[in-house]
């Protein structure tokens, strides 16, 4: 049964994942900028949910590929240019020669076959994480009620991380939802028997941890920016439904992650005391060690 289980949680998880990658091109834009809705080659982004969910492939790019030099320059529609790339004066037709007698033409050398972008966006990391989660989360939580809630904000947690990656940003219309999400499944949760947390105590975490993080922003706003403490809401919610223990831990766990990633940049001289990382991955994962851990524990 918790085999089975932990099949159907990662093929889940694949799925999911599939679509991930879509929505994170759109969303990993700059603050002042509007959401993405066209493929790096200018072609509109159809399909479900008025195109937030979809193929990573392009249709358009597939039946009348542009050429990368094309689609990725910067006069392309998909980068917010409004002039095409000015190109350089044709060479004129004769030029001064040393020689009285000129040998015959040499054949123009045939030009590269011009590559075309199949993809906007990775298709295979994002999926494979994300059915890699949600299997870990299936094999330590078994079959309980909350389960259902995990496997659920996996994808979501998945697709912040790679926002933030990106951009450094973790957008309002994700952070936001997640945290009234995952109150409201959790508390679902509490009213079915079996379940292995306490809605009250998730409650606790949530206010505990997301209070946390708005210090850390008030003290040093340029170190923490405020969409690490709108995301530490849900998170904690999430870990504090196992209780303090894990709260603590998932919580630290994510600062141990995030420093020794920038300790390492450091390191091999990529990054100095005030480079700015993204944080948002470290929290996740942080967070997904510490409902593991409660989960095997409760």
């Amino acid at each position: 049964m918790d085999a089975m289980l932990t099949v159907l949680a990662a093929l889940w998880g694949a799925a999911a994942g599939l679509l991930v990658p879509r929505a994170a091109h759109r969303f990993s834009v700059e603050p002042d900028e509007a959401w993405r809705d066209t493929c790096p080659a200018g072609h509109p982004l159809t399909g479900i949910a008025r195109g937030w969910l979809g193929s990573t492939r392009c249709p358009a790019c597939a039946a009348a590929p542009v050429p990368v030099a094309a689609a990725t320059g910067p006069g392309t529609p998909g980068d917010g240019a409004d002039d095409p790339t000015p190109h350089d004066p044709a060479p004129p037709e004769s030029a001064p020669s040393d020689s009285t007698h000129p040998g015959p033409a040499s054949p123009d050398p045939e030009p590269p076959a011009p590559t075309y972008p199949a993809r906007y966006a990775p298709g295979t990391l994002v999926p494979v994480v994300t059915a890699l989660s949600c299997a870990a989360l299936a094999a330590a939580t078994g079959a309980r009620p909350e389960l259902a809630v995990w496997l659920l904000l996996a994808p979501v947690g998945v697709l912040l991380a790679t926002i933030d990656r990106r951009v450094h940003r973790l957008p309002d219309p994700l952070t936001l939802p997640a945290a009234g999400a995952v109150t409201v499944l959790l508390g679902a949760a509490a009213l079915l028997p079996e379940h292995g947390g306490s809605w009250l105590s998730g409650l606790l975490g949530g206010a505990a941890l997301g209070g946390f993080y708005f210090l850390l922003f008030v003290i040093n706003p340029n170190g923490m920016g405020f969409g690490d403490v709108k995301l530490a809401l849900s998170l904690g919610v999430a870990l504090g439904w196992y209780g303090w223990a894990v709260l603590f831990a998932g919580g630290f766990a994510g600062f141990l992650l995030g420093a020794a990633y920038g300790f390492g940049l450091m390191v091999l001289r990529r990054a100095g005391r005030r480079t700015g990382i993204p944080f948002g991955p470290f929290m996740i994962t942080g967070a997904l060690l510490g409902i593991l851990l409660g989960a095997l524990a409760a």
